[in-house]
């Protein structure tokens, strides 16, 4: 748990920094940094459900 927190909060600072740099802007970097991680947790979540159906299937087939 304490590798994914540590992970959470380079992901944010990466986000904010980039974003931060490219615009200017620190209340958009926020934006980004709160906003980008959530989508992309997301994101991960799917495809790891794909990734498994795809495993699964591989496996039924190999059988």
């Amino acid at each position: 748990m304490k590798k994914t927190a540590t992970f959470a909060i380079v992901h944010f600072c990466v986000a904010f920094g980039v974003t931060w740099i490219v615009t200017g802007s620190w209340v958009l970097g926020g934006m980004i940094a709160l906003l980008e991680p959530a989508a992309n947790t997301v994101a991960y979540f799917f495809h790891e459900k794909a990734w498994e159906a795809v495993q699964r299937r591989r496996a039924r087939l190999a059988a």
